[in-house]
């Protein structure tokens, strides 16, 4: 604005300038040359001084914008910070909590592969026990068939025994 006023005064000034020139010295077509000549000559110096202006102002708002960037990262920056300690102090116990969190994820990963080994191995338990228990009352079949046929060698011995004593009692 203040350079707006300037331009305005040195154009007041100039025609100033014109008007006392043309009482002074009359009006011939040479001073009306110079008048439309030096006329030209401020109108391109308002326009230069009003283009200088122009930008003076867009660096100064780009200035302006980049100052204002700056304090509103940092700001950011804070705003984080602080929501990071809101946190921490909504719940002091969080990270705690967390750890747990991951060691009891850890523990449930080791006990899957264990719980797998011990299902295989109990099938393979069952599986050896009813072997076990086959061969068991197999056995225990083949003891009692032992003990017919020893029951039945027994009685045949017995009964073979007996004739044999008849056969020396008659030839005695």
């Amino acid at each position: 604005m203040q350079n707006e006023t300037q331009a305005r005064e040195q154009q007041l000034q100039l025609m100033r300038v014109k008007n006392t020139s043309n009482n002074n010295r009359g009006t011939s077509a040479d001073q009306e040359e110079r008048e439309d000549d030096d006329s030209a000559r401020s109108a391109l110096s308002v326009f230069r001084a009003k283009e200088e202006q122009i930008e003076r102002k867009k660096l100064e708002v780009r200035e302006k914008v980049f100052a204002q960037l700056g304090r509103v990262e940092e700001e950011s920056k804070r705003l984080s910070i602080v929501k990071q300690e809101l946190e921490g102090m909504a719940d002091p116990t969080r990270k705690e909590i967390e750890s747990t969190r991951k060691r009891i994820d850890s523990a449930n990963r080791q006990l899957k592969p264990l719980g797998q080994s011990c299902i295989k191995k109990e099938k393979e338990y069952k599986e050896a026990l009813e072997a076990f228990n086959e061969k068991t009352k197999e056995k225990a079949l083949l003891v009692n068939r032992l003990r017919e046929l020893v029951a039945e060698s027994e009685r045949l011995r017995m009964k073979k025994l007996e004739e044999l004593c008849k056969t020396i009692d008659s030839l005695g």
